[in-house]
């Protein structure tokens, strides 16, 4: 091998060597990030009289923190599970929009499309599309989606398992955070006066329908009117 070659592959190892240890920085950050909303959950679930195998199989399944918070919360006010699965549902259409996405970026075949479809959230879709450019965009994805993985999973297990030992959510700040993470989830997106005053106009009449609608009904009256907006404003 010639000097300019060897050169060329020193750097090149060293550059990937740098991406890797880049991602799998990033990826530990982001999924110890997500553990205080899993602890929250498994307690709020506790207290919403999920047993421990329910709780378990939201996280491991559906593994969407939003859904899983909306869908806990309404149930455990005495909603009913039409407005709890209606507005878990809805607030997971993002993940099917971040599928066109992710698809086009990593595209897996097979049995691999479910496995991608699972891992497809908020974070893993985030950091493969930062890394696009680098050509690390699959590494940054798996690696992010396996740190929230575990370690959503894994929290919301202690907080299922010491939610009891904690007392209520309420008293211990622990319910703050399912609306914690719907504004961690929602405030980036609001970058444009359209998109605030759709958020604007939709939260203003699930407030309105509070008193009038069944428990959770008003989160999905804000969600689809946040939909009829958004159709108004792109005409």
């Amino acid at each position: 091998m010639s000097e300019p070659s060897r050169d060329a592959h020193l750097s090149n190892d060293a550059s990937r060597k740098a991406a890797e240890r880049r991602i799998r920085n990033r990826a530990l950050t982001i999924g110890v990030s997500v553990m205080p909303f899993g602890l929250s959950f498994g307690a709020v679930s506790v207290e919403a009289h999920l047993s421990l195998v329910q709780v378990c199989l939201l996280s491991l399944v559906l593994f969407s923190g939003a859904s899983q918070f909306a869908l806990v919360s309404i149930i455990g006010a005495g909603g009913s599970y039409f407005s709890a699965v209606g507005t878990a549902l809805l607030l997971g259409v993002r993940n099917g929009l971040y599928g066109a996405r992710i698809n086009a970026l990593l595209r897996p075949g097979g049995w691999r499309r479910l496995v991608t479809a699972e891992a497809t959230i908020d974070e893993s879709t985030a950091m493969a599309v930062s890394e696009s450019r680098s050509g690390h965009a699959a590494r940054a994805f798996w690696s992010t989606a396996l740190s929230v993985y575990v370690l959503w999973n894994a929290s919301t297990i202690v907080g299922a398992l010491v939610g009891n030992a904690l007392g209520s959510p309420a008293t211990t700040g622990l319910n703050v955070a399912g609306p914690a993470a719907f504004i961690a989830l929602l405030a980036p997106r609001l970058t444009t006066i359209r998109m605030r005053l759709v958020a604007l106009g939709s939260g203003a009449v699930a407030l309105v329908t509070v008193p009038v609608v069944p428990v959770g009904a008003p989160i999905l009256i804000g969600g689809l009117t946040a939909v009829a907006l958004l159709l108004v404003f792109d005409r």
